[in-house]
C-alpha cells in the first residue's frame, strides 16, 4: 500500500504518491519465508503504513513474570502503528525490491523497510569482501535473494521518525535476532525454523539459524528435490526449513526444505514452544473459544490464547466460525511485552509454499476515487468495512473516517447511505484495499506521480528554504515526471509558465515548422542542445543560432536560458530533432510589418488615446500615428492620481508632456511621470548596463514586489533589485507594506555583477539625495494633475454640478443649510449645489450645536469631483479673517483633512488653509499607523511662497513633524553649520593633502574639498607636475565655494540656486577665481563635456588605475572623469605588464580627446599623442582571437578592430605560423588600410622597421600585376575542393591549383588531399597562368615545376596519373588539328611544353612513360636522360622494384636517334650538339650504363644492406610479406623522416598482410604500433590501438607489452593503472604478478611490492608459492633492499631446505651483493644440507671456485679439508 504512514499521518495530511509495483517473477527459493536482500532507498515511503492501524490491543491478563500463558484480549482490534514496539516479531511479504532495500508489507496495512545491512552476518561479510576487492560484477544484490510476494519472518529492529513526523519501521531478518529466544537445548525435531545460508559446501549448505553453538546443515539433495532444478542457493538466501534431526545435544542440526513437510508441519506442544520463542508463520491447530463482532478468540498449543481480527478471517467462511470449532491458523505477529499473539485464518497464508499476491486481481487502482460505496460494518477500535460498487471489499482506518483535526462521530458516518472514498493503497498481507473518506484526500488533484502530466501548471508550497521563503505558495509548470523513480521536475521560469506557444510533450508534437519555448541544457562548440517537456531534446546547430555568425556559443548563450525554437527536422523513431533559434526569431519579427517610426528614448511627445486597456492606455504618437503604450502607473508620480487620470481620459483625447522611456521590438513605452521626465531630459540616466557605476543615483519606479525585495525599473529597460535590507532605514518584515507597484523612487546603485549583467540598488532615504525643491515641485505637479482631472470631468459630462464643483477651491466659504446631524458629523445642503453631498466630520462641527434647517457658513476643505462630494468645516478659527503670510515665517499647522497623497492644513490662527503632500520624500515608507499623517496632528511649517499660483493661490510651505522622534537632516548633524552658498569666500586650514584632492577645515568646523584641477591655473601646469604637492598640511588658505558634494557618494551636485546650501562644499584655490568681482558661472558636467572637441589636447590629472580593465581614469575638472584604455596609454608592448608604473596619482598629463558624449557622460582620452588611427602608421594591438581561416583578430586603440592575414604575419613564411601567437598578446601592427570599419594589418618586419629589416624571402603581393607566369611563390592552403586546391598568396589574392596540377598521383576524391593538406599548410607553387581580367591565378604544385617532393606520400599507394600510350595518342590528335599558320604561332608554347617534359624525365617514376612521351619531340632529350642516369644517382634507386625494363629502354635512344626524322629547323639546331660525338664515345656511354646496371643488381642481391627508400622496402616485402622485422624497419624509415601517418599506414598494411598463423610476427607489429601511438599519438589513439590489439592477439602479452612501454616512457601512473587491471584479469598467471612486482621495485615502492606478494600468494595455486617468493626475493636483491631479499630466501629455505635450485640462486645473488663473510656462512650452511651426495659435491665445487677466485690459499685449503671430512663421514655412514 502506498505508505500507510502517509495515508494515516499523525496530524495533518501529507501528500504521497505511490509508485507502480513491478512484479519480478523469481524461482521460489524456499518456503513461506523466503526473502531477498533489502535495499535502502533514499526517500522512505511513508514508513509504516498508517500511523493509525494499531495492533489489536494486547490483553493484560496474568502478567506475572515467568508465566508462559497469556490472557485473551477483551476486545479484538487491528494492530495500530502506535502499538508497534522494537523487538516485535511479524510475518511480512515482499512488496518491492531495489538494490539496497526491500519494502515489506506488514499485517494491518503497515509497511516496513528491510535494509541490506540487516540480512545476516555472513552476507554482510561477503559484501564487504566483494567491495574491498573492487570486483563489483559478482556482487549478489537483493533482487537475487528476494522476489515480490515472498513471505518471511522478520523482527522490528528500530522505529525511526521520518521528516514528516510519522514513524518508519526498520526490519531485520537476521536469524540471531529472529530466533534469539531459542537455544540449542530447546531445538526439537519437526520444528519449523527460519535461517539464512551461511556458506555453500560440496554436499550442501551451512545455514545460519542464529543459535549460538549450533551448526545447521541442509543437504544439497533436499534443495534439488524442492526446486527440481540445479540452481544454487546463494549466501544470505532466506530459508524456512524443518528440523529433521538434532545431534550432539543440539550442536548439530539437520534440516529439510521439502515443501509438503515444511508447509504442512504444525507446531506441536511437545516441541516446547513458549511465549518467548513462538515464531510468526508457524501453523497451529486452534479451537475457537469466543466469537465477537470484531474477531475471534482462539486457544492453541494447549495453553496459548490468540486473536484473529476481522481482516484475517476468511470472508466466505464467517458463518462457520462457532465456539468450539477446530480451525487451522497461522501465527501473524507476536508482541512479547503484552503477550499478544495474533493469528490469521486466511487461506493464502496456510497453503504450501505460501506466497501472497503483491497486486490485487483487479489491477492497480491506487489513487482512484470511488463513489456509491456502502459501509457494511463498523469496528469501533479499528475502522470500518466498505463495499465498493463492484462488490470489492475495502477497509477504512478509523483515522480516515474523519478529517485529521475533527472529533470522531462513527455512528453518523455509519448512518450515511453512501460514501465516496479514495483508494490509498493495497495491502498484500491483508489482501484488501485501504481507503480514505477524508474530503481533503478525495479532493486532492494529484495523489500519485502518475496523476501529473508534463506541461501542467501546478501550485505548490515551499518546504525547504533556499531561494524562496518556507511556506510560500509558488506556481510552476511540470517539466518531466518519472513516476517509477518518484521524481518530479518543475520549472519556475516565467517564460515557460506563461508561454502561449504549443508544448512539445513528445517528438510527435514537434512537427517541422512549429515553434515552442525550450531551455538550453548544454552548450557545445557545434551548437546548443535545447530541452522541452518529457526529455524531448533537439540540437540547434551553429548556423541556426543567429542571423549573425556565432563562433563560440558559450559567450552568447547560457545553460538554463529560455528561448523560442523552431523545428526544422524531427525523427520521432530515432528521437532526434534539429531546431533553429534564427528561424523562430525571424518568424516572429516578420509578422508585424517593420515600423518605419523610430521613437527616441527621452524625446518629449504628444499622443492621442486610441483605446483604454485594463492597466493602461493604447495611444498613437502624433503626428505619425505610431502606436505606443502608456501604463496607468506612468500617468503620475502620485499613485492616487493615476486611476483618476485614467478615468478622466477618453478615446480621442490628446495627452501632452509624454516621454518615451523604453523602445523595444514589441512596443514603445511612454511615461507622464514628471520626475522620470526630468531625469531623462537632464541626462540623469544610464542608457546601457555598461554605463551603470556603483554610487550612481537614478530615478526609477517599482516594477515588481517579491518576498526578498523589490525590482526597480529604470528608463531604457534596465532593472535593478533592491533587497529587503536596502529598501528602508526601518526594520521591514513584509515587503508589500513598503511600496506600491509603479511608485516613483530615487535609487542608488550599490553592487554590480558584470558577468550576469545584474545590479543592486538601495532605496534608503539616508543613502539617496533628492534634488533641491523636489517636494514642492512634486506637490505642484500633483495638484495640477488633479485640476486637469476636474476640468476634464466637468467638460465631458456637460453637467452643471460638476462645472460648479470645478469652480470651487480649498478655503472658499459657502452658505449652507444643515440637513442632518449624526454622531459622526453633519450633512448639509446648498441651493446653489443641488445634488452634491456636503459633509463635515464631528471634528469639524465641534463646539457648535446644530439643528436641521439651521443656516451656517462653512469653509471648503476638499472637493471630490468623481463622487460629487464636498468636505467642509464650520470651525470658527477657519472662518475668521485671513491674515497675510510672509515668506520665511514659521507656523504651527494642524491637519484638517487627509485625501490619500494630499493633506489640507490650517496655519495657526491665520485662518489660512493650504495643501501639502503626505510624503515629504519619494522613498518615504510608512509601515505603522503611527507613521502616517492623520487629521488633528500638528506640524511645524515654514512659508516658502505666501501665494503660489500653481497651487491655486494657496501658500507653498515646507513642513516637518513636531514630534521629538523626527530624524535630523544631514546638515543638522553638523553643529552650528548652516552650510555654505555658491560663491562664498571662506578661510580654512589645510587638513590633508592627497594626490588628487586637498581637504580643508573651515572656520565653522566643517570640511571643504579642493579638487586637483582647482589648485593652480591649468594653463600653468606642465606635463608630469603634481599640483597638490605645492600645498602644505597645516597652512592657512583662502578659498571660494564653487559647488558641493553629496555626503554619502561624494557625487558633485551642480545646483547653483542662491539659497541652496552645501554640507560638503567644493572649493577652488585658483587666484583668478578668488576675486569677488569675478562672476563665477556654475558649470554642469554636461556643459563642461560639450566644451571639449575631438582631437583637442587637454590637461588632465591621473586619478585611478583600474587593474581589472587595465584602464586609467583621469580627471580634467571636478565634475568630469575621462578614461584611457591600455592601448591608448602605452606605445611599447613591454610596458603592458605594469602600465600603472608609468603614471602616478595626481600627475598632470597632456591627453587628446578621442570621444566625448554628454548623454551618457563619456570622455575617452589618449596619452599616446594620437587620437585616431591613420593608414600607414604603426600602432599597438591586442590579439582577441586566432582563426585558421582568417588569421589574427586584433583589438586596436579607440574601439577599432583589425585582422592580420596569414600572409602578413612574417617576411619569411614558416609552417604553423599562427602557433606563435596567443590570446591577449600585445603586438605592434602596421595599418594597411580600412574596409567597412575594420582595419587590415601587417606584422611583417619590413613594414614595422623598414630600416632594420632583413631581406624579404616571401614578398607581399599587393596586386595581381606583380605576379608573373612561371614565378615560384609560396602560399598557405585556404581550402581543398573538387575544383582544386585554393592557396592564399596574399590577403586579397588566392590562387588555384587544379587537381591534375597538384600531384602526380591519380586522385579520385579531393578528400584524400584535404586530409593531407589542412588549412594554412605552407606550399611552394609555380604560377602556370594569370587571367588579369577575371583576376584568376592558376598554379602548379607538381614536383617538376616546384622542385619539391609531391604533396601526397608514397605510402598511400595511389596509381600514377599518366600512362605513356594514352598521352602520345592524345598529343598526336592535337597536333593534326593545328594548321600550318597555327603551327608558327604555337612555337613558343611548344618550347615551354618541351621544357616541362624534360623536367619530368628527371623525376618521374616511370621511365617507360617518359620514353613514349618524348618520342614525338626530338632525340636530344633522350640521350641527355641516358647521360644523367650514368653520371648522377641511377633512376633505379628511385623505383627499385620496377626498373629492369626501364633501364633497358633507356639504352635504346642512342640508336633510335639515328632513325628519327625532324622537320623543325630549330629543333635540328639544338640537336646538332650531341651528334658531334664519335662512335667510340657512344660505345663508352653504353658500357658505363651497363656497368651501373650490374653494380645495382649486385647491391639489390646483398641481404646485409638495409633498404634506403620506400621502393626498396616494397620490393623486399614482396619476397617476405610475413617478416615483422622488415615491416618494422619500413616503419622506422618513415619515422626518421617524421612521416607519422605513413608509418601508421605501413603498420596497418602489415597487420593485413602477415598471415594469421604468424602470431608472434603480428604481435611484434602491434607492439610497434603501440610504441608509435605512445610517442606520437594521443591517449585516445593509443587506447583504440590497445583495444584492437587485444581482440586480435592473446590479451596477456598485449597488456604486458603496453605496461613495459608505459614504464619505459616514464608514464608511471598509466603503467600502475594497467598493472592493477592485469592482476585482476590474469590473477592465475604468475608472470603478471612478477612483472608488477618488478615495476613496483623499480619505482622504489618496496612496501607496495611486499603487499603485492601477499596478494599473489592468495591468488596463485599453493604449489607456485615457493617459486613466487623466490622470484620476489631475487627482485628485492636486484632493485630493492638486498637485506630484505636475503630475509625472504632465509625464510623460504628454512621451510624447503631441499630446494637446491633456490640455494643455488641464493648463492649467486649473495656472491654478487653480499660480503665475503656472509657468502662463506651461506656455503657452510649448504654443505651441511641433508640432500644427495651428488648435489653436495656440486656445492663444494662452487665453494672451492669462489675461494680460488676471492679467497687466500689458507681459505682454499680449509674448503678442501671440509670436503675431506664430508667424504669420510659419508663413508663411515655407508660402512655402518
Amino acid at each position: 500500500m502506498a505508505s500507510v504512514e502517509e495515508d494515516f499521518p499523525r496530524g495533518g495530511t501529507a501528500k504521497k504518491h505511490a509508485e507502480s509495483k513491478i512484479v519480478v517473477q523469481r524461482t521460489e527459493v524456499d518456503n513461506l519465508f523466503q526473502s531477498n536482500e533489502p535495499v535502502e532507498t533514499k526517500k522512505r515511503k511513508g514508513a509504516v503504513k498508517d500511523d493509525g492501524k494499531k495492533l489489536k490491543k494486547p490483553k493484560t491478563g496474568k502478567e506475572k513474570e515467568g508465566l508462559t500463558l497469556n490472557a485473551a484480549a477483551k476486545c479484538v482490534e487491528i494492530l495500530h502503528l502506535k502499538n508497534v514496539k522494537e523487538g516485535m516479531l511479524m510475518l511480512g511479504s515482499v512488496k518491492e525490491v531495489t538494490d539496497f532495500e526491500v519494502t515489506v508489507s506488514l499485517p494491518c496495512g503497515m509497511q516496513g523497510y528491510l535494509s541490506i545491512k540487516h540480512i545476516c552476518d555472513s552476507y554482510a561479510k561477503l559484501l564487504t569482501e566483494q567491495l574491498d576487492s573492487a570486483d563489483t560484477e559478482e556482487i549478489c544484490s537483493l533482487p537475487h535473494l528476494f522476489y515480490p510476494g515472498m513471505v518471511f519472518r522478520c523482527m522490528v529492529a528500530k522505529l525511526d521518525t521520518a521528516k514528516s513526523g510519522s514513524l518508519s519501521i526498520r526490519l531485520s531478518i537476521d536469524p540471531k535476532q529472529v530466533n534469539k529466544a531459542l537455544t540449542s537445548s530447546s531445538l526439537k525435531a519437526g520444528m519449523i525454523l527460519s535461517g539464512c545460508v551461511e556458506s555453500v559446501e560440496d554436499h550442501g549448505y551451512i545455514v545460519d539459524i542464529g543459535i549460538k553453538g549450533t551448526k545447521a546443515f541442509l543437504p544439497r539433495k533436499s534443495v534439488k528435490d524442492k526446486h527440481n532444478n540445479s540452481e544454487e542457493l546463494k549466501v544470505g538466501q532466506y530459508l524456512t526449513s524443518q528440523v529433521e534431526e538434532v545431534k550432539n545435544e543440539g550442536r548439530v542440526v539437520h534440516l529439510s526444505v521439502s515443501p509438503p513437510n515444511v508447509a504442512q508441519a504444525y507446531a506441536e506442544p511437545e516441541q516446547g514452544w513458549n511465549l518467548t520463542n513462538l515464531l510468526p508463520g508457524l501453523l497451529v491447530k486452534a479451537t475457537i473459544k469466543k466469537v465477537t463482532k470484531h474477531g475471534l478468540i482462539l486457544d492453541f498449543l494447549s495453553s496459548f490464547s490468540g486473536q484473529v481480527d476481522f481482516l484475517h478471517m476468511e470472508p466466505d467462511q464467517a458463518s462457520s466460525y462457532t465456539e468450539g470449532a477446530e480451525v487451522r491458523a497461522c501465527v501473524l505477529y507476536v508482541e512479547p511485552s503484552t503477550r499478544l499473539v495474533a493469528l490469521s485464518l486466511r487461506s493464502y497464508l496456510l497453503q504450501p509454499g505460501a506466497k501472497v499476491d503483491p497486486l490485487p486481481s483487479g489491477g492497480d487502482r491506487i489513487g482512484e476515487v470511488v463513489k456509491d460505496c456502502k459501509m457494511t460494518a463498523m469496528h469501533h477500535m479499528s475502522g470500518a468495512m466498505l463495499e465498493l460498487p463492484d462488490k470489492t471489499k475495502a477497509f477504512v482506518h478509523r483515522n480516515h473516517l474523519k478529517e485529521s483535526k475533527e472529533p470522531s462521530n462513527e455512528n453518523r458516518v455509519m448512518a450515511m447511505p453512501e460514501h465516496t472514498c479514495r483508494i490509498l493503497d493495497f495491502s498484500p498481507m491483508d489482501q484488501i484495499h485501504f481507503v480514505s473518506l477524508r474530503k481533503t484526500m478525495i479532493e486532492k488533484p494529484f495523489y500519485r506521480y502518475y496523476d501529473l502530466q508534463a506541461g501542467q501548471i501546478v501550485e505548490g508550497t515551499v518546504t525547504q528554504r533556499r531561494k524562496y521563503m518556507e511556506g510560500m505558495k509558488i506556481k510552476c509548470r511540470v517539466l518531466t515526471v518519472e513516476a517509477e523513480n518518484k521524481k518530479l521536475y518543475l520549472t519556475r521560469k516565467k517564460a515557460l509558465i506563461e508561454s502561449p506557444l504549443p508544448l512539445f510533450l513528445s517528438y510527435a508534437d514537434a512537427r517541422p515548422g512549429r515553434v515552442s519555448h525550450g531551455y538550453i541544457v548544454c552548450i557545445k562548440d557545434f551548437g546548443c542542445i535545447v530541452r522541452f517537456y518529457n526529455n524531448v531534446k533537439g540540437l540547434v546547430p551553429l548556423r541556426e543560432l543567429s542571423s549573425e555568425p556565432i563562433l563560440t556559443p558559450q559567450e552568447v548563450f547560457y545553460v538554463g536560458q529560455v528561448l523560442k525554437a523552431k523545428v526544422l527536422q524531427c525523427d520521432p523513431d530515432k528521437s532526434k530533432m534539429v531546431l533553429s533559434f534564427k528561424a523562430a526569431v525571424e518568424g516572429v519579427t516578420e509578422a508585424p510589418p517593420k515600423p518605419e517610426f523610430d521613437c527616441e528614448v527621452g524625446k518629449r511627445l504628444e499622443a492621442r488615446v486610441l483605446k483604454k486597456l485594463l492597466n493602461g492606455l493604447e495611444v498613437a504618437i502624433l503626428p505619425d500615428e505610431f502606436r505606443a503604450i502608456l501604463p496607468t502607473m506612468h500617468l503620475s508620480d502620485h499613485m492616487s492620481n493615476c486611476p483618476l487620470l485614467w478615468e478622466s481620459l477618453q478615446e480621442g483625447d490628446s495627452v501632452s508632456n509624454l516621454i518615451c522611456f523604453n523602445n523595444t521590438k514589441q512596443n514603445v513605452s511612454l511615461t507622464k511621470k514628471p520626475t522620470v521626465r526630468w531625469s531623462l531630459e537632464e541626462g540623469v540616466v544610464a542608457k546601457d548596463f555598461s554605463e551603470i557605476k556603483v554610487g550612481m543615483q537614478l530615478i526609477g519606479w517599482i516594477k515588481n514586489i517579491m518576498a526578498y525585495g523589490v525590482f526597480v525599473e529604470f528608463p531604457y529597460g534596465l532593472v535593478g533589485l533592491a533587497p529587503k535590507s536596502a529598501m528602508t532605514d526601518k526594520f521591514l518584515s513584509d515587503t508589500t507594506a513598503a511600496f506600491q507597484l509603479g511608485q516613483t523612487v530615487f535609487a542608488k546603485v550599490t553592487n554590480l555583477d558584470e558577468e550576469k549583467r545584474r545590479f543592486l540598488v538601495t532605496l534608503k532615504i539616508s543613502e539617496v539625495t533628492s534634488p533641491e525643491g523636489d517636494a514642492q515641485t512634486r506637490l505642484i505637479n500633483g495638484l495640477q494633475e488633479r485640476k486637469v482631472v476636474t476640468e476634464m470631468l466637468a467638460m465631458r459630462d456637460n453637467s452643471d454640478l460638476r462645472q460648479q464643483l470645478a469652480a470651487l477651491s480649498v478655503g472658499e466659504k459657502l452658505k449652507l443649510t444643515v440637513d442632518t446631524v449624526t454622531d459622526s458629523g453633519a450633512i448639509f445642503t446648498s441651493d446653489d449645489l443641488a445634488g452634491a453631498t456636503i459633509q463635515a466630520t464631528k471634528h469639524h462641527v465641534m463646539g457648535s450645536k446644530l439643528t436641521p434647517g439651521q443656516k451656517v457658513t462653512a469653509a471648503i476643505l476638499h472637493i471630490d469631483i468623481m463622487s460629487t462630494c464636498i468636505h467642509v468645516s464650520i470651525l470658527s478659527k477657519l472662518l475668521g479673517k485671513k491674515k497675510s503670510l510672509t515668506e520665511g515665517s514659521k507656523y504651527t499647522a494642524i491637519i484638517q483633512h487627509i485625501d490619500k497623497d494630499f493633506a489640507v492644513i490650517s496655519l495657526d490662527d491665520t485662518a489660512q488653509l493650504t495643501v501639502i503632500q503626505t510624503r515629504s520624500h519619494l522613498n518615504e515608507v510608512s509601515l505603522f499607523e503611527s507613521d502616517k499623517l492623520k487629521a488633528g496632528m500638528t506640524l511645524a511649517v515654514e512659508v516658502i511662497e505666501p501665494s503660489c499660483q500653481e497651487v491655486q493661490g494657496l501658500a507653498l510651505v515646507s513642513w516637518h513633524r513636531t514630534a521629538s522622534k523626527r530624524q535630523r537632516t544631514a546638515s543638522e548633524n553638523q553643529p552650528g553649520s548652516k552650510g555654505h552658498c555658491f560663491g562664498d569666500i571662506v578661510q580654512g586650514k589645510v587638513r590633508t593633502v592627497k594626490p588628487t584632492s586637498i581637504q580643508i577645515t573651515l572656520e565653522d568646523g566643517s570640511t571643504g574639498n579642493v579638487h586637483v584641477s582647482e589648485v593652480v591655473e591649468v594653463s600653468e601646469v606642465c606635463q608630469g607636475y603634481f599640483p597638490t604637492s605645492s600645498v602644505k598640511v597645516g597652512s592657512m588658505v583662502t578659498a571660494r565655494v564653487i559647488g558641493g558634494r553629496e555626503a554619502s557618494s561624494h557625487r558633485f551636485l551642480p545646483f547653483s540656486h542662491p539659497k541652496y546650501t552645501y554640507t560638503i562644499p567644493e572649493l577652488t584655490l585658483i587666484l583668478s577665481k578668488l576675486d569677488k568681482s569675478t562672476n563665477l558661472n556654475p558649470v554642469t558636467p554636461k556643459d563642461k563635456l560639450n566644451s571639449y572637441k575631438v582631437g583637442e589636447e587637454i590637461t588632465c590629472f591621473v586619478s585611478k588605475f583600474n587593474p581589472e580593465k587595465k584602464s586609467l581614469e583621469v580627471t580634467s575638472d571636478l565634475c568630469v572623469t575621462g578614461t584611457v584604455e591600455l592601448l591608448a596609454m602605452i606605445t611599447d608592448p613591454k610596458d603592458a605588464g605594469h602600465p600603472e608604473k608609468l603614471y602616478k596619482l595626481g600627475q598632470a598629463v597632456r591627453a587628446q580627446v578621442v570621444e566625448v558624449n554628454a548623454k551618457p557622460q563619456r570622455l575617452v582620452l589618449s596619452l599616446t599623442g594620437v587620437h585616431k588611427l591613420e593608414k600607414g602608421t604603426v600602432t599597438l594591438g591586442m590579439v582577441t582571437n586566432i582563426l585558421p581561416q582568417v588569421g589574427l583578430m586584433v583589438k586596436l586603440p579607440f574601439g577599432s578592430m583589425g585582422t592580420v592575414a596569414v600572409t602578413d604575419l612574417a617576411d619569411a613564411y614558416k609552417p604553423n605560423l599562427l602557433k606563435g601567437y596567443s590570446k591577449n598578446q600585445l603586438l605592434r601592427c602596421f595599418l594597411l588600410g580600412s574596409e567597412n570599419g575594420k582595419w587590415r594589418l601587417s606584422l611583417r618586419p619590413s613594414r614595422l622597421n623598414p630600416q632594420q629589416a632583413k631581406p624579404v624571402k616571401d614578398p607581399e603581393v599587393l596586386s595581381i600585376n606583380e605576379l608573373k607566369t612561371g614565378q615560384i611563390i609560396r602560399g598557405f592552403v585556404k581550402s581543398v575542393g573538387e575544383q582544386g586546391i585554393f592557396i592564399r598568396l596574399s590577403w586579397s589574392i588566392t590562387g588555384r591549383a587544379e587537381l591534375q596540377k597538384s600531384t602526380k598521383y591519380f586522385v579520385s576524391n579531393h578528400k584524400v588531399l584535404s586530409e593531407h593538406l589542412p588549412p594554412n599548410t605552407l606550399l611552394t607553387t609555380k604560377i602556370a597562368s594569370i587571367d588579369k581580367e577575371e583576376e584568376l591565378v592558376n598554379l602548379s604544385l607538381l614536383q617538376e615545376d616546384t622542385g619539391k617532393p609531391d604533396i601526397l606520400p608514397e605510402s598511400l599507394n595511389l596509381p600514377l596519373r599518366l600512362i605513356g600510350e594514352e598521352k602520345k595518342t592524345y598529343d598526336q590528335k592535337k597536333k593534326r588539328k593545328l594548321s600550318e599558320s597555327e603551327q608558327k604561332q604555337a612555337e613558343v608554347p611548344k618550347k615551354k611544353k618541351k621544357k616541362t617534359k624534360k623536367a619530368k624525365t628527371d623525376d618521374s617514376d616511370s621511365g617507360v612513360e617518359v620514353y613514349f612521351r618524348e618520342e614525338e619531340d626530338e632525340e636530344e632529350p633522350k640521350s641527355d636522360a641516358v647521360m644523367q642516369r650514368s653520371v648522377g644517382p641511377s633512376r633505379l634507386q628511385v623505383a627499385a622494384g620496377f626498373s629492369w625494363d626501364v633501364g633497358l629502354s633507356s639504352l635504346k635512344p642512342a640508336s633510335a636517334a639515328e632513325e628519327a626524322d625532324f622537320s623543325d629547323g630549330e629543333d635540328q639546331d639544338r640537336s646538332s650538339k650531341p651528334q658531334k660525338k664519335t662512335r667510340h664515345e657512344l660505345e663508352q656511354e653504353k658500357k658505363a650504363a651497363e656497368k651501373a646496371l650490374v653494380e645495382r643488381e649486385a647491391q639489390l642481391m646483398d641481404p646485409s644492406l638495409r633498404p634506403q627508400d620506400s621502393a626498396a622496402f616494397e620490393r623486399l616485402l614482396l619476397g617476405s610479406p610475413n617478416s615483422s622485422l622488415l615491416w618494422l624497419q619500413y616503419m622506422a624509415h618513415h619515422l626518421q623522416a617524421t612521416q607519422i601517418e605513413q608509418a601508421r599506414a605501413v603498420a596497418e598494411r602489415a597487420l593485413k598482410t602477415i598471415s594469421f598463423r604468424e602470431e608472434q610476427e603480428k604481435l611484434n607489429v602491434w607492439v610497434a604500433l603501440l610504441n608509435l601511438e605512445n610517442m606520437y599519438g594521443t591517449e585516445e589513439s593509443l587506447k583504440k590501438v590497445f583495444e584492437r590489439a587485444q581482440q586480435f592477439c592473446e590479451p596477456m602479452p598485449v597488456y604486458q607489452q603496453l605496461a613495459d612501454i608505459y614504464a619505459k616512457s616514464d608514464k608511471t601512473k598509466e603503467a600502475e593503472g594497467l598493472y592493477k587491471t592485469m592482476v585482476k584479469r590474469f590473477r592465475q598467471n604468475k608472470a603478471v604478478w612478477l612483472s608488477y612486482g618488478t615495476f613496483l621495485l623499480q619505482q622504489g615502492q618496496s612496501d607496495a611490492a611486499s603487499a603485492l606478494l601477499q596478494r599473489a600468494l592468495k591468488s596463485l595455486p599453493s604449489k607456485e608459492s615457493v617459486d613466487v617468493i623466490g622470484k620476489f626475493a631475487q627482485l628485492e636483491f636486484r632493485y630493492g633492499d638486498a637485506e630484505k631479499g636475503r630475509a625472504m630466501f632465509d625464510k623460504v629455505l628454512t621451510s624447503y631446505p631441499k630446494r637446491t635450485d633456490l640455494w643455488s640462486v641464493f648463492i649467486d645473488l649473495m656472491v654478487k651483493h653480499g660480503s665475503q663473510k656472509d657468502v662463506r656462512a651461506l656455503f657452510d650452511r649448504v654443505i651441511h644440507l641433508s640432500v644427495s651426495v651428488k648435489k653436495i659435491k656440486f656445492f663444494f665445487k662452487r665453494y672451492l671456485e669462489y675461494e680460488k677466485k676471492n679467497g687466500t690459499p689458507q681459505s682454499v685449503q680449509a674448503v678442501k679439508e671440509k670436503a675431506m671430512e664430508f667424504v669420510e663421514a659419508k663413508g663411515t655412514e655407508a660402512a655402518n
